[in-house]
């Protein structure tokens, strides 16, 4: 029993931790105030015929922290990539040379980064409810093994468990949340 009761808790951490993965993934794809390359990791290219992910199509960097540059492998995929930026809707205006693409990001207003905020905060919220749906459903297959014979007491403890990892991955959303609100709110 003990060896199972391992197991649906090794299961519950390592779903945590993806979801925690997906977090700190969706929050590098907001903005705040500077130029990261990452912002630009939705946006899909046409390249022969199939939709492909810009950063295979050019190579994507931040000379500095209001321009983001894109260098694509080859010249005949300016157009794609610029159309491809500007239909992604994320605000940004591209610029070309004929060799290569430039955007700059403009500064936040205060009241987009409020917008900002709350964006984050939904996406923080949505972590948390998916981290207590993952304890609830540990707990829930505590109770499943008591049923076939687990101890009230090794329940107890194992939910206990639960809880504590549950506890842990929150005050790990917290601290993402807190350090990207200060991001944004950074002039």
């Amino acid at each position: 029993m003990q060896e199972e009761i391992e197991l649906v808790l090794d299961d519950a951490k390592e779903q945590m931790q993806k979801s925690l993965e997906h977090l700190d993934n969706e929050l590098g794809k907001i903005r705040a105030g500077k130029a990261n390359p990452r912002m630009l990791d939705g946006v899909m290219v046409e390249y022969f015929g199939s939709m492909t992910p810009l950063s295979q199509v050019a190579n994507v960097n931040s000379p500095d922290p209001r321009t983001i540059a894109i260098r694509p492998w080859e010249k005949s995929m300016i157009q794609p990539i610029e159309r491809a930026i500007m239909a992604a809707n994320l605000g940004l205006n591209p610029d070309n040379n004929g060799e290569m693409i430039r955007v700059v990001v403009p500064p936040l207003t205060e009241e987009r980064r409020r917008d900002l905020v709350k964006q984050v905060k939904k996406v923080c919220e949505d972590s948390r409810v998916a981290v207590r749906n993952i304890r609830r459903d540990a707990i829930e297959e505590f109770k499943k093994m008591k049923k076939d014979g687990l101890g009230e007491d090794l329940q107890k403890d194992a939910e206990g468990e639960a809880q504590k990892i549950h506890d842990a991955f929150m005050k790990k959303i917290d601290d993402l949340f807190a350090a990207k609100e200060k991001d944004i709110m950074t002039v």
